[in-house]
């Protein structure tokens, strides 16, 4: 049976990357040709259930956007300036999207690999009345250290240890009360740790290895190689 097209996407892409080097904000730079936030916006725009998809960008390109996204911009999708911090970033995003959206999907424009089959898995969740993220097990040894910056203090256990990826998919009620709530929200580096400050349910669905955040110099050396994997 059809599933409804009821799904709205916040795609996170309002900082200047300076980790990232370069002149240009990261997610217009190419990876492999392709510019990397164009990457992470085509398995959205794509996506048979996926109603909306709204793009937050640094403040001066919602008016002067590179024009390889200039083309994009339309019925199905809107461009939306984020703000200081990224909380004010998604609640910019979550206020664009048109009310038939009932479930969100908030996704990094820094990770340009994300599969539809994962998609398909946050958006099911998500409809199902939880908050998803999609996550890998931590496979390294974590050290805590003091404040020095060298001395170690304590080994984490691991094993219940997970890294968080994106798409993070709740329905859009869940997300919209928890912005809200305003405070648990500022400082905040995902979504789900806002949901979870305001009490909300939030599950694990595993993740892929693919689906890096380009931060670094050395990640976009990498996105080049998987990218280069995929023709």
């Amino acid at each position: 049976r059809p599933l409804p097209r009821d799904v709205g996407v916040v795609v996170v892409a309002a900082g200047r990357g300076v980790r990232a080097g370069g002149g240009a904000p990261k997610q217009f730079r190419d990876v492999a040709g392709v510019p990397l936030l164009l990457r992470a916006l085509r398995p959205f725009a794509a996506h048979p259930e996926v109603d909306h998809v709204v793009v937050v960008l640094p403040a001066g390109a919602v008016e002067r956007p590179p024009e390889w996204l200039t083309g994009l911009r339309g019925e199905g999708m809107t461009f939306v300036a984020g703000g200081e911090e990224r909380s004010d970033s998604v609640r910019a995003g979550l206020a664009a999207l048109p009310l038939r959206c009932r479930t969100v999907l908030v996704h990094d424009g820094a990770r340009p690999f994300v599969e539809r089959d994962l998609i398909d898995v946050v958006i099911a969740g998500a409809r199902a009345g939880d908050g998803v993220v999609p996550a890998i097990p931590e496979g390294d040894t974590l050290k805590q250290v003091a404040r020095d910056g060298e001395t170690i203090e304590r080994t984490i256990p691991r094993d219940r240890l997970w890294r968080a990826q994106t798409p993070q998919g709740f329905p859009l009620p869940m997300l919209v009360a928890a912005y809200a709530a305003g405070a648990p929200a500022s400082g905040a580096t995902d979504d789900a740790g806002v949901v979870e400050a305001g009490g909300g349910r939030v599950r694990i669905v595993p993740g892929s290895p693919r689906n890096i955040k380009v931060t670094s110099a050395e990640d976009f050396a990498l996105a080049e190689l998987l990218a280069g994997g995929d023709r």
